[in-house]
């Protein structure tokens, strides 16, 4: 998992430039072939177009969302025929349609019709104690609920707000004709309450009626989330860092994990290989950051070598134990009905747990969508072999199931938006690299908060004093 070198780099250019002999047909070929290297230099694992097959599975992923699409609302149901989502779900969605457009699988027409039905929703949606998107919305009417789809406002999540954050960015990006749009979604919300002037996160939980903020994220997710509030220009300094940590040894491999304690904090710290995959393939691993400040290289390079290890330590235990191993959060269909299902967590390797912490026998999986992310980010026969284990898990007509359990062998034949959508994103990943931009261009929301005088007042990040906090960590120094 290297980054091509620059002599690498004019290897590649060189070489089809020394084609203008042999032809023309050669020579488009080779350029073509020159400027996707080009284009994806960072790039690691698989890389160039979709095979048949591969844009077959594609296709499937994208059956999901039309099967599941609200026309009233736009919104997308998290779960086939259920009708509520969450914010991290239309992140999701926004992700599956980006894909679905770059990948042909939809014309910009149809995206844009999509895109505009959504971003009515997101820019007239009710918000949470009015600064905020709910953790859950009914996607047939778009109101405000609680897990049980009856009618409250419950808080929101730091986490998912972030995936949120990261995936308006990108589509802004990408459509600049859009991009005014998204940047008014963001200018309706408050962020006094979910991030600090440093860039702690806080989330809320829901007791008796009142909503209360307790700092949200640990190692792994919090780092993701962060990324995407970096996106619009917070400063994230003190959840982008890896600390609080400490190395404990998994298969022989020295794994970093959250260093705080789960049964003071009342928060499971678990080690799960989605976050890390989504940091590679929508970010690179790299920050996104202010022009003006260079990123922390050390920072990104954690992050990536956490990456390798995560995926190297699930390797070595199918190669010591002969279980196939691609473990992430995923829900299942009969109690806990979500589980964290883990590399390390609360002291142990390959713990499953329900969200209280508690151990769950049975629910381990081999998670589709963590196949998906290691196979294209890791080119080995590990992540080949990963790859038939989940082939045959989806329905042509309705998606991509969750995965298949550890213990038996059988289907969770549950469908749901988050792993259709990132199959999509893991594929769309092999055609073009990182999807956060490399540079981002400023539009309405840089140019309304660019005004003094016409500011929010609703603590944007040119509205906050500058953070005085150390950008180096002992390890130990923050979030404690």
């Amino acid at each position: 998992m290297r980054r091509p070198t620059f002599q690498r780099l004019l290897a590649i250019l060189a070489g089809a430039a020394a084609l203008t002999s042999t032809g023309c047909g050669v020579v488009a070929r080779g350029v073509d072939r020159a400027a996707q290297e080009v284009m994806q230099i960072g790039h690691v694992g698989r890389m160039g177009k979709l095979t048949p097959k591969e844009l077959d599975w594609a296709k499937t992923a994208w059956k999901y969302i039309e099967n599941n699409t609200v026309p009233a609302t736009g919104l997308v149901n998290s779960v086939d025929k259920v009708p509520t989502t969450t914010v991290w779900q239309i992140g999701d969605y926004l992700a599956a349609l980006v894909a679905a457009n770059q990948l042909g699988l939809i014309d910009l027409l149809e995206f844009d019709r999509r895109v505009s039905k959504l971003l009515d929703f997101l820019n007239n949606m009710p918000l949470s104690n009015l600064a905020l998107p709910n953790r859950v919305y009914n996607t047939q009417n778009g109101l405000m609920v609680n897990f049980s789809n009856q009618p409250a406002d419950i808080g929101w999540s730091a986490i998912e707000i972030g995936r949120l954050l990261t995936w308006m960015k990108i589509a802004g990006q990408r459509y600049p004709h859009l991009r005014e749009y998204f940047d008014k979604v963001v200018l309706r919300w408050n962020f006094c309450p979910v991030i600090d002037d440093c860039g702690v996160l806080f989330g809320t939980g829901n007791k008796a009626g009142r909503t209360s903020p307790a700092q949200e994220g640990r190692l792994g997710y919090l780092q993701y989330a962060s990324a995407g509030f970096a996106a619009w220009g917070f400063e994230t300094r003190k959840s982008a860092v890896t600390a609080p940590w400490e190395a404990v040894d998994v298969m022989g491999i020295k794994l970093q994990v959250d260093a705080r304690d789960d049964r003071v904090t009342g928060e499971i710290a678990p080690v799960v290989t989605m976050p890390y995959v989504l940091l590679g393939i929508e970010f690179g691993w790299d920050y996104p950051r202010d022009p003006k400040h260079l990123g922390n290289r050390q920072e990104s390079d954690t992050l990536r070598k956490l990456t390798e290890d995560i995926i190297k330590i699930q390797e070595l235990r199918y190669q010591k134990q002969g279980v196939l191993t691609a473990r992430t959060d995923h829900p299942v269909q009969k109690p806990p009905f979500f589980v964290h299902d883990t590399i390390f967590s609360s002291g142990y390797a390959w713990n499953t747990l329900s969200d209280q912490g508690k151990q769950v026998d049975g629910m381990s999986m081999v998670a589709t969508k963590a196949v998906f992310g290691m196979w294209v980010l890791s080119r080995t026969p590990y992540t080949d072999r990963l790859l038939l284990a989940v082939e045959a898990l989806h329905q042509k007509e309705k998606g991509w199931f969750e995965g298949r359990y550890e213990a038996s062998g059988g289907y969770e034949d549950l469908l749901t938006l988050s792993t259709n959508a990132f199959v999509l994103q893991a594929l769309l990943y092999k055609v073009q690299g990182r999807q956060y931009p490399k540079q981002s261009q400023i539009g309405y929301f840089g140019h309304t908060l660019s005004d003094q005088f016409n500011r929010p007042q609703r603590c944007f990040p040119v509205e906050r004093p500058v953070c005085t906090a150390p950008t180096t960590t002992d390890g130990r120094s923050f979030l404690r």
